[in-house]
């Protein structure tokens, strides 16, 4: 399987998809659907898997515009004069940032994974989408709500109207963070924290929820409840699947994808 699709989000409007590990071309450690071109893999074999990966969900890969990922909160709105953008080399990739906002058809907003958190976020009824990378940085710098703040502001998004989708990352029974990520999810979570840090007896560790503190900074941003869907799919439990940084060390990356269909 190459991957999945999103199945309750606005599918009528909207391809939200997720890659597995599985169908490529890429030798250990990669093996063999690495998307990722940071990791040392053979640039070629990426390009190759990315082609293959698009052509499964019949995407338009040079259509597509990818991000830099640097685990901060910087959101930045793209459009045609992006397409193409870390399509096959990294060159004119959209630098710092961590998510992508678009109101253009066929679009493909990518960001690439390896037990960080994918959110997806869709307007239907104006044509707006969302899609932010958010690792332990991300989350504490609070990516999800700034996305959902920006296509406010920028394209008068209802928060009642948005859709999100959180996919699938390391889950929260293996997570174990230090001191400097739990003074900062305090401080920027305040009581919130609670929510999704377990302490554990080790001095300054603790287990941190991905899922929970996501969708609490969606709600917060006031994307309902009932709006959220959590895939709830554990990367490290799951290795057949997907690559998980924290269990192997050097590995591949998949990837979330994510267009706006023509209506």
């Amino acid at each position: 399987m190459v991957g999945y699709r999103f199945n309750t989000l606005d599918s009528t409007a909207l391809d939200a998809v997720v890659t597995t590990r599985l169908g490529g071309i890429s030798a250990a450690p990669y093996e063999s659907l690495n998307l990722g071109l940071r990791v040392g893999d053979d640039p070629a074999a990426v390009a190759e898997n990315r082609r293959r990966a698009f052509a499964a969900f019949d995407l338009d890969l040079a259509r597509s515009v990818w991000c830099s990922q640097v685990h901060a909160d910087n959101v930045v709105v793209v459009g045609e004069a992006d397409v193409g953008r870390g399509a096959l080399d990294e060159e004119d990739i959209v630098a710092d940032a961590d998510a992508l906002v678009t109101d253009s058809v066929d679009l493909v907003l990518c960001v690439t994974l390896a037990d960080c958190v994918p959110v997806v976020l869709h307007d239907a009824r104006r044509g707006v989408l969302g899609l932010a990378h958010a690792g332990w940085g991300g989350t504490v710098s609070r990516i999800a709500s700034r996305t959902v703040e920006l296509m406010r502001r920028r394209f008068d998004v209802d928060t009642d109207d948005l859709s999100a989708a959180i996919g699938p990352s390391i889950g929260p029974a293996r997570y174990e963070v230090g001191e400097e990520v739990l003074v900062r999810a305090g401080e920027r979570f305040g009581a919130d924290a609670a929510s999704f840090i377990r302490r554990l007896p080790q001095k300054g560790k603790a287990l941190f929820d991905l899922w929970t503190a996501n969708r609490i900074d969606l709600e917060s941003a006031g994307v309902p409840a009932s709006r959220i869907e959590v895939a709830a799919i554990s990367t490290d439990e799951h290795l057949d699947d997907f690559y998980s940084h924290r269990v192997e060390g050097k590995t591949g990356r998949f990837i979330a994808a994510a267009s706006l269909r023509p209506q």
